[in-house]
């Protein structure tokens, strides 16, 4: 309703200048008679008025569409009635519509091949890799050393670069099931043994073989690769350990990644979970992508985990994650042992 007045206050003014206007010629003119000069009136205003109330009654879908925010692309597709103005803006709506579909499914599918492209390409590069090490395995000089570190770290990169790329088909990439904390913690440490040898920081590993949660072992080992990788980057130097623990939190399971090292400066804690962001640190360590801790972010919402980061400057970093456990707790535990 205040859209349509605010849209017909200039029909109203005008028609209210004319009606005076009208009058004044006929009493300047000589001619006055008052009855059928308040008639006169009556019957412009009645008139007048019902043809607002019967344009509004008309029109009245065009003015709440207008006059509400558009929360889905299918509302586009309604009708608003049969008077002229309500087709016309129906037909500028679908045609809106077919060029934003067209235009949406032209981006998705040059996101789509871009997508393969890099999966096709992160795969093809996975083979020279495996070549180096194999060809490097029998070297023990600091040469061969330093080879082994920088394919390392590529080897790393990629891996982020593929789950990137996965993460827009998330949905169909994963499969819930009871996965053992215990083993999924040592097959992430295995694969990082030259990891902690090279920067001299070496795990410790307190996590109940019992415990076993609902997630996806594949994206859960990506997570607390990038976890751990993180964790021996800030301690090295400053700390030689790092702890992954397991235990219980209500009904669920908390796993936690510590380190003892550099820690994160307090403004920079809440917004180290967004893209790209390094902050103090980053400028520290140029390694830094500041992708990590956004990737852990994003595939713990998607699986419905819950992530919680503690920090304190040279004291180190908790990163922790809450998962559903599917073992009894325990407390049931201790009253089936009794």
């Amino acid at each position: 309703m205040k859209l349509f007045l605010r849209d017909q206050w200039a029909f109203a003014a005008f028609f209210l200048v004319q009606m005076i206007l009208l009058l004044l010629i006929f009493t300047l003119d000589g001619y006055w008679n008052e009855s059928l000069m308040i008639y006169a009136v009556f019957l412009s205003l009645f008139f007048a008025g019902a043809f607002m109330v019967v344009r509004y009654l008309t029109h009245r879908a065009i003015y709440q569409r207008l006059s509400n925010p558009v929360e889905s692309l299918e509302e586009l597709t309604q009708t608003h009635g049969n008077a002229a103005l309500s087709r016309a803006l129906d037909e500028t709506f679908l045609e809106h519509y077919r060029l934003y579909k067209e235009q949406l499914h032209a981006y998705e599918n040059k996101q789509r091949d871009y997508t393969t492209f890099i999966q096709q390409w992160v795969h093809q590069m996975k083979t020279p890799i495996s070549v180096i090490h194999l060809l490097l395995q029998n070297e023990d000089d600091p040469v061969a050393e330093s080879v082994r570190e920088e394919v390392d770290r590529i080897k790393r990169g990629l891996e982020t670069v593929l789950y990137i790329a996965r993460l827009d088909r998330f949905e169909q990439d994963f499969i819930v099931e009871p996965v053992s904390l215990q083993s999924l913690a040592q097959n992430v440490l295995a694969e990082n043994k030259r990891l902690f040898i090279r920067n001299q920081v070496y795990p410790e590993l307190k996590v109940d073989g019992q415990w076993r949660v609902e997630s996806d072992e594949k994206w859960l080992s990506f997570v607390l690769n990038q976890l751990l990788t993180n964790a021996v980057r800030y301690s090295a130097g400053k700390s030689n350990k790092v702890t992954v623990r397991a235990y219980e939190r209500g009904s669920s399971v908390a796993l936690e990644v510590q380190d003892y090292g550099i820690g994160i400066p307090q403004q920079d804690i809440r917004r180290v979970f967004q893209p790209y962001f390094t902050g103090e640190n980053g400028r520290k360590y140029p390694e830094s992508t500041g992708m990590g801790l956004y990737l852990v972010k994003e595939i713990c919402g998607r699986l419905n985990h819950g992530v919680e980061l503690e920090s304190e400057v040279g004291e180190g970093t908790i990163v922790r994650i809450v998962m559903s456990a599917v073992v009894p707790t325990l407390q049931e535990r201790k009253k089936a042992e009794s």
